[in-house]
């Protein structure tokens, strides 16, 4: 029951919090971070507490402030971007006031505002809890690796003064730069994973859209971003083919991005695979993204960096087995589940024998439903949350 206070589960009294969640960028911005605090920050709603959003209002179109299922979003005009970031000349005054009147503070790294809230909530006595949703890595260039250290800095200083830290898994909490130094101070709370079972019918329909001359199907679901390593998929597609002639990838994700284009330095391997390969584009209804998991045979995450994946869990809730990079967090869902195979990161060789063999032995990898939503319960997700941003540990 993820609407009821752990609390309330355990007969003790649930006293409402006030909180003040920051991130960079929220809704309609879809991104496993935003997700993330989407569903625990609803969820929290829910049971009784009271939770504003202070974000960037990254499109034109969208409100300055709104409720969205119950949570008060407030956007602050950002004119100005760097890489990934967004510069809101009214952040410091919008970011005191809101701490002022909370009682915890949120904040979701990384962000390069992350010092700053840090010194707001120490001077206004405010709690402070930081998640950390993976350590920073900028494409290449002068400008990237400035900000990369700028926002590296302002982790240090957050971190020292944090009432607590959150992290993904022990996994990643261990080999995470960010993240070692600090491991005795920080609460392990799994991502939150919400998707609608798949409709059938549907399913059945994309399937024979998506491969009309039988499969199978590997999905990529994500960001076509560099870090993500979708060239390894494209670089795989021949070997795969000569398996399976009629294999295709299905790419469902933001394809141009602001911060990069890594999908037009891919357009020759793009256009080299020919009818291998299709492009959804950003897949942001939960029912239609459930039902492309299920229509196709495997997922790949073939991610170079990578804190979690939440994806991984998506797919497997819906019957599909993953393929994954053998890294940090990346390799926790195929590790708890038994859903599916590692691959040496950054080799075309492992990522194809990896699809290669799910492929060959499906029932092998097929994921235990039971297991899976066990092992990444939304519930318990949101009950440690509520324990630490009230004061529990």
């Amino acid at each position: 029951d993820v609407d009821r206070p752990a609390a309330a589960r355990r007969g003790d009294a649930v006293r409402p919090l006030s909180i003040v969640a920051a991130l960079q960028y929220y809704l309609p911005h879809r991104t496993g971070y935003t997700l993330h605090v989407q569903r625990v920050a609803e969820a929290l709603v829910a049971r009784g507490h009271r939770v504003t959003v202070l974000t960037a209002r990254h499109r034109r179109d969208l409100a300055r402030r709104e409720v969205v299922a119950g949570v008060d979003v407030l956007r602050l005009d950002a004119p100005l971007r760097l890489s990934r970031g967004a510069l809101m000349p009214g952040y410091p005054l919008a970011a005191w006031r809101l701490a002022r009147d909370a009682d915890v503070v949120w904040a979701n790294s990384p962000m390069a505002e992350l010092g700053l809230w840090a010194a707001i909530a120490r001077r206004t006595g405010t709690r402070f809890v930081v998640t950390h949703h993976g350590d920073l890595h900028l494409p290449d260039g002068a400008m990237n690796r400035l900000i990369e250290r700028m926002t590296f800095a302002g982790w240090r200083y957050a971190a020292r003064r944090a009432d607590a830290l959150v992290a993904y898994s022990d996994d990643y909490a261990t080999h995470s730069r960010w993240l070692a130094p600090w491991r005795d101070r920080i609460v392990v709370v799994a991502p939150p994973i919400a998707i609608p079972k798949p409709d059938p019918a549907a399913v059945a329909v994309l399937r024979r859209e998506l491969a009309p001359e039988g499969g199978p199907l590997v999905v990529f679901a994500g960001r076509f971003a560099q870090e993500k390593r979708p060239d390894l998929l494209l670089d795989g597609i021949a070997p795969l083919r000569a398996r399976h002639p009629h294999l295709r990838v299905v790419f469902a994700g933001e394809e141009r991005l602001g911060y990069e284009d890594t999908r037009t330095e891919l357009e020759p391997r793009v256009s080299a695979a020919k009818d291998a390969v299709r492009f959804l584009g950003l897949v942001d209804d939960a029912q239609t993204l459930a039902n492309v998991y299920a229509a196709c045979d495997v997922l790949a995450l073939p991610s170079q960096t990578e804190c979690f994946g939440l994806v991984q869990v998506e797919a497997m809730l819906c019957g599909t087995p993953v393929v994954a990079s053998d890294i940090p967090g990346a390799r926790v869902p195929v590790q708890a589940t038994g859903a599916g195979r590692l691959f040496e990161s950054g080799s075309v060789d492992g990522l194809v024998d990896a699809i290669g063999d799910v492929l060959a032995h499906r029932d092998a990898y097929r994921p235990d439903l039971a297991r899976v939503a066990r092992a990444f319960d939304l519930a318990r997700t949101v009950d440690a949350y509520e324990s630490v941003l009230g004061g529990e540990r």
